[in-house]
């Protein structure tokens, strides 16, 4: 568990109230996994780095460092592999590429880093280098191995209350009211979660949501 603190505020009060949250629900939380952060700290969890922005205030995420670090380093390696054919390291690189981007396309990736620019023109040189390779050639080796994916800064909770209005706040399997504190789920009709078309959404309870995916 990971909580953020304001300036102002006072870590033993904080976590007293947690305690006792948890407590009325017959929880527990473990004080070895948990953690108090500034809100401009920020934290990392699960390859990305949550933060509150100095200057407005909003609640941020983007590829952590250790993340980023570790892709920029499994891709140079197919980049800089002489045992492999150009044609081979972009058809290598590739899905590398379209993974780390599908994985992190709800998150802040604007700016050249993210965007790739440096790997892409570190790949293009080295693909430039072929006896044969003209910078026609070494530019379709880098589209090749660099596909677009495109990405939306939190999308999911805006296409969350996209569909909770489009149902009138009633959940799409029991019909009921989504008001109580039970948590709102995004479901994909297809069963495709790459297909992210409007029509293919619905919400529904937390427990509506996992019956269907039993029932299936």
């Amino acid at each position: 568990m990971v909580v953020f603190l304001k300036p102002e505020d006072d870590a033993e009060a904080v976590l007293g109230k947690i305690k006792a949250f948890l407590a009325e629900r017959m929880m527990k939380g473990s004080e070895a996994k948990t953690k108090l952060t500034s809100t401009l700290d920020g934290f990392d969890f699960l390859g990305w780095r949550f933060y509150v922005q100095k200057n407005n205030g909003k609640f941020r995420s983007e590829p952590s460092e250790a993340n980023y670090q570790a892709f920029r380093t499994k891709a140079k390696a197919v980049i800089l592999n002489p045992s492999l054919s150009f044609e081979l390291r972009a058809q290598k690189l590739a899905p590398i590429v379209r993974g780390w981007r599908n994985y992190h396309r709800f998150t802040k990736l604007d700016g050249s880093r993210f965007s790739l620019w440096r790997l892409n023109h570190a790949a293009f040189k080295t693909f430039l280098k072929g006896k044969n390779t003209s910078r026609y050639e070494a530019e379709r080796l880098v589209k090749k191995a660099f596909p677009m994916v495109g990405w939306s800064e939190n999308r999911f909770v805006g296409l969350t209350e996209k569909m909770l209005k489009k149902q009138n706040y009633a959940c799409s399997k029991c019909g009921l009211k989504l008001w109580d504190e039970e948590k709102v789920h995004l479901h994909h009709v297809d069963g495709n979660h790459a297909n992210w078309e409007a029509k293919n959404l619905v919400v529904m309870h937390q427990s509506c949501h996992q019956e269907t995916h039993y029932a299936a």
